[in-house]
């Protein structure tokens, strides 16, 4: 009989390669992707333009037309004519303070942009606008942030007649003037008239005199937001009156028509803790 052979198959650990790990994917480093092309604008103060070369300088930067973001560096007035070269754009403005009040704007600093807008905050403003009809019998159309404000253009006292709604509410009166703010404005010329300050979102305007002689105990109103508000002037040969949309005026008004406008909106950027709700809360508090 032969013999069977048998083959034997000896298993060593050693002999097997060892299983190879996936390699982990190197992280890719993190860039801004919402604000990557940045605009410089800035007042003529000299503060504003130094810092406006330095920043030129410092980082890549496009025109505003071309820009995702632009950077204002000025005072409150600066930021109120970007809002208003900005008309309907869409482009979020980050102020940055090198004016004298700067309630608008972020603390100027120059390190880590980037960073600072990837984490601002944005808010949205819709303007007032402003139909306003001369003795003439042309009409000028304004647009306000801020407020829209009628004067006396001479010694004598403005005679204005005060409708909302399509409703006379006052008939008659007598002061140096009389604005609407907005939210935004409310801490403005507003205030300085002795005006409520109104928190941002609030669905409110603020109608409030300037130094009113008749009727004395009248301090002006709150008025809804989709209100819409008609000032005719009395006498308007012997008390001519002018109106100004925040910086625009039109002079010797027969009647002024001021409604907020929802088809425009101004988007501002803020830094975390200090946009304008956090700042309009702290004007409240100053004494």
């Amino acid at each position: 009989m032969r013999g069977i052979s048998r083959a034997y198959c000896v298993f060593s650990p050693n002999l097997v390669p060892p299983l190879s790990r996936p390699e982990k994917p190197t992280p890719m480093p993190q860039t801004s992707t919402r604000f990557e092309r940045i605009a410089f604008v800035a007042s003529t103060h000299g503060e504003a333009q130094a810092a406006l070369a330095t920043l030129k300088k410092r980082y890549p930067h496009v025109s505003p037309g071309e820009a995702d973001v632009i950077v204002a560096l000025g005072g409150d007035g600066f930021m109120l004519e970007t809002l208003h070269a900005q008309l309907n754009d869409g482009v979020p403005i980050y102020g940055m303070n090198r004016g004298s009040v700067g309630f608008m704007m972020n603390e100027f600093d120059m390190d880590d942009l980037h960073a600072r807008l990837e984490g601002a905050e944005l808010t949205a403003l819709h303007p007032l606008k402003m139909t306003a009809t001369d003795t003439a019998g042309a009409h000028h159309v304004g647009v306000a942030i801020n407020e829209v404000s009628l004067f006396r253009q001479t010694h004598q006292a403005a005679k204005l007649r005060i409708s909302v709604d399509g409703k006379v509410r006052l008939e008659e009166l007598v002061a140096d003037g009389v604005l609407v703010a907005t939210p935004a404005g409310s801490t403005a010329y507003n205030l300085s008239a002795q005006g409520p300050i109104i928190p941002i979102g609030s669905p409110l305007l603020a109608l409030t005199p300037i130094s009113p002689f008749r009727p004395r105990r009248w301090r002006g109103a709150l008025l809804p937001s989709a209100a819409r508000i008609r000032i005719e002037v009395l006498s308007p040969d012997i008390r001519p009156v002018s109106a100004v949309a925040d910086n625009r005026e039109t002079r010797s008004v027969t009647e002024v028509h001021i409604e907020e406008d929802h088809t425009v909106e101004y988007l501002l950027m803020f830094d975390p803790g200090h946009n304008l709700d956090e700042r309009i809360l702290v004007e409240q508090f100053v004494y």
